[in-house]
């Protein structure tokens, strides 16, 4: 039942990362492209759907209080957590800034080539932070994404943006370097952070962790809009932007809240279900359809590079996946082999 309940853990994560990891990007750069021109906004938006985890929360709640007493109290999290958690949220406050800062200025395409670098960082973080052990397929998969993103990065001078200064491109360029390093550390930081708890981690509790989180990014992000001002312009960004100021609130403020949302929670839940290294593999390895979405809806160009850079995310992927299959079976087999037999039962003759 355990295992079942696992399963379904990972497919639910798997899916609302997937489309988080896609949609989130494409609805940012919409943002960008019809007018759009607030970075802190932009950022807020990524974390600012966190109220809608109270649904599940109150599902967990009642559940739980039905299951035991009238006393359940509704927040599981303890303070050492809740407090692991606010410095996190504020680091993805700042990631968020880092990352919406790039999309502003490169192609949807550039920027995802840049991030599945993050792959790299993840595995070194993780290695040192929660002592990550490598098969040799997770190193194939690790090099084959990398080496993705580098196949990728060799031709990028044709993705600048009309309109564009040299100095605004490599800015952005650097910008989604330093985002992509920053969420490598900080999927780590999450796994550490599970195990270092002094409570029982559920999935119940990653969702509080995630609300936390997400609360705090968007503070920080708030903070950043009164600094600079986004609460007075935004109205008047709404009248001027391209595709009307209905497709303004609702696709890009309320749809990009709610996407981003799904890509927050399906990359700690992936943590939870397995490791920080494996949901980096997930994010990394979905990069490549972000950029074939970017080709068909902005008409960004497809060079070889990419489709080779496709491929080689999907030999990645694959890999590690036969490999944690692979290592599985061999796990069952020695769990086989070290139970005894069972000796029957004879009546003694006297």
């Amino acid at each position: 039942m355990m295992m079942k309940k696992k399963t379904v853990l990972v497919i639910i994560n798997c899916i609302i990362l997937a489309i988080g990891n896609c949609g989130g990007p494409l609805i940012a750069r919409l943002y960008f492209r019809n007018g759009g021109k607030r970075i802190w906004f932009s950022s807020f938006l990524q974390t600012a759907g966190c109220p809608i985890i109270f649904f599940p929360l109150l599902f967990s709640f009642l559940r739980r209080r039905k299951e035991e007493d009238e006393k359940t109290p509704f927040f599981l999290i303890k303070p050492p957590l809740f407090f692991a958690a606010i410095v996190i949220g504020l680091l993805t406050g700042f990631d968020n800034y880092l990352y919406a800062y790039g999309l502003a200025y490169l192609p949807v395409s550039t920027s995802a080539l840049v991030i599945s670098s993050q792959l790299a960082f993840t595995a070194f973080f993780a290695f040192f932070m929660v002592k990550q052990k490598f098969t040799p397929f997770t190193v194939n998969a690790v090099v084959l994404l990398t080496l993705g993103a580098g196949i990728l990065a060799l031709h990028t001078d044709g993705d600048k943006l009309a309109n564009e200064t040299h100095k605004e491109y490599v800015v952005g360029f650097l910008m989604t370097v330093a985002a992509a390093i920053l969420y490598a550390f900080i999927l780590p930081l999450v796994e550490l952070t599970y195990k270092k708890a002094r409570q029982e981690i559920s999935y119940t509790l990653v969702l509080e962790i995630q609300l936390v989180l997400c609360l705090v990014a968007t503070c920080v992000c708030l903070v950043g809009m009164l600094a600079d001002g986004d609460f007075k312009v935004i109205a008047r960004e709404a009248r001027g932007f391209k595709l009307g100021g209905s497709s303004y609130y609702c696709v890009v403020v309320v749809f990009t809240a709610i996407i981003w949302q799904g890509f927050f929670l399906g990359a700690i839940g992936m943590i939870f279900c397995a490791s920080s290294l494996v949901s980096g593999i997930l994010i990394s390895a979905l990069l490549p359809l972000t950029e074939v979405l970017a080709v068909l809806f902005f008409r960004e160009k497809f060079q070889a590079e990419k489709g080779i850079s496709l491929f080689l995310s999907l030999w990645g992927f694959l890999s590690y996946f036969y490999g944690q299959i692979k290592s599985d079976k061999e796990k069952k087999a020695k769990a086989q082999e070290t139970q005894l037999p069972q000796l029957p039962v004879t009546d003694s003759v006297s």
